[in-house]
């Protein structure tokens, strides 16, 4: 318990960042990851595949729920997919191709952030962004991973300061995209 890192308790605010920043933004994260540029574009298929991502998010917090089976690294896996779906769902809701996220993003969970804040999504919070570091790619949480691998590090993090900070990052998701939480999903939040 030695190597716990303290998680701060202030909130995470919304920022948004102002048009012409960006296109710089997203530039340099293209340039960063060596991704293909994309021109964002709303569709409708987009908006009902946000949709369904948030959706499928909130499916998979289930395991997090306090008293779910599991262990840790089960937790933590179980996380990551909730925050990539979760951010995915903002992701093609601003127009960003699902094949394009596919290649470029995959289960990188970080990146899936950056690119979420320089499209508008708003959400500056460095406990949110530390957490994201740690899952990323998220795939080195699951149990055949870790099969005959070191555990990797867990930034300190609790089971609950992990849920909260999942669940306001979901809760933001829903402010930006406006998919509505869904009654399963608010009996067990």
């Amino acid at each position: 318990m030695d190597n716990l890192v303290p998680v701060s308790t202030q909130r995470c605010l919304p920022v948004r960042p102002a048009a012409g920043s960006r296109n710089a933004t997203l530039a340099a994260l293209w340039r960063t990851y060596g991704a293909q540029p994309v021109q964002l574009q709303r569709t409708r298929e987009g908006r009902n595949l946000s949709r369904e991502r948030y959706r499928r998010a909130e499916e998979f917090m289930l395991p997090l729920a306090l008293g779910a089976p599991g262990d840790w690294p089960d937790f933590l896996y179980a996380t990551g997919i909730v925050a990539q779906l979760a951010l995915s769902s903002h992701l093609l809701d601003v127009g960003f191709p699902d094949t394009w996220c596919a290649r470029y993003v995959s289960l990188h969970i970080d990146r899936s952030l950056a690119y979420a804040n320089a499209s508008g999504f708003g959400y500056e919070c460095a406990e949110t962004a530390r957490l994201a570091t740690v899952l990323s790619p998220y795939w080195k949480w699951n149990h055949r991973h870790l099969v005959d691998r070191p555990r990797p590090k867990d930034g300190g993090f609790t089971p609950d300061q992990v849920r909260s900070l999942v669940r306001a990052l979901m809760d933001h998701v829903a402010h930006v995209t406006g998919h509505g939480r869904s009654r399963r999903r608010m009996r067990i939040s």
